[in-house]
């Protein structure tokens, strides 16, 4: 089944060349002008993937809104004013798992596309195993070395986007946002103190090191 990407831009001419280039290349193509449009899409159709030319439609599409049932964690491409890394910083800091500045070539927005698709297949399968530990989403069950681990509900759901990729450091803003569905960071210590205790449960043995604080900007599953 082919992928849908939803492709939300103001620019009609960029909305329409990418159109025909996707569906060419063997994606389901949604469009939209205007960010209600492009919501109620996301609701709607629940799309595979959104290409957006707004920073704020991707802060509202991560933040979710009260009634509103869309997926908060679908993957996001910002097509941005310029390739400026300021610019680029400022939209991964709000939720784009990857930026292109313009103008952009198509045959590189085409395999950033793969890859971020590839890799939001690889974050929703049900059983991820990372070094001595394996996770079961669908039973919620933990084991290192065959030993079970008890978790809470926010300690399982932090375990589970740190073992997607358990080499990344994901910073602090992302897990606030992806566990927590906070805005910003502010003052709130609940991140810290839920990394604390669930590297405490996970050391079954002396040796055991998981959840490496990366001081200053957030945490990682393993060395």
């Amino acid at each position: 089944m082919p992928n849908a990407v939803l492709v939300a831009d103001p620019e009609s001419e960029t909305r329409e060349y990418l159109g025909r280039q996707l569906r060419v290349d063997g994606f389901d193509v949604l469009d939209a002008g205007r960010r209600s449009e492009a919501l109620e899409l996301a609701e709607r159709v629940r799309p595979d993937l959104v290409l957006l030319g707004e920073l704020d439609l991707c802060a509202r599409l991560r933040r979710g809104e009260p009634g509103r049932t869309w997926d908060r964690n679908v993957p996001v491409i910002l097509l941005a004013p310029s390739a400026d890394p300021e610019e680029r910083v400022r939209a991964l800091e709000r939720g784009a798992d990857d930026v292109m500045g313009r103008p952009f070539a198509y045959e590189e927005l085409l395999a950033r596309i793969r890859a971020v698709l590839r890799r939001s297949s690889v974050s929703s399968t049900e059983v991820v195993a990372a070094g001595d530990l394996v996770v079961d989403r669908r039973t919620r069950r933990v084991a290192i070395r065959d030993t079970l681990v008890t978790l809470s509900a926010k300690e399982f759901e932090l375990l589970v986007r740190l073992a997607s990729e358990p080499y990344r450091v994901f910073t602090k803003e992302e897990l606030l946002r992806d566990v927590w569905g906070f805005r910003a960071q502010g003052r709130t210590r609940t991140l810290e103190s839920h990394a604390s205790r669930l590297r405490k449960k996970l050391r079954v043995v002396e040796t055991d090191s998981f959840i490496v604080n990366v001081w200053g900007v957030g945490y990682r599953l393993l060395e």
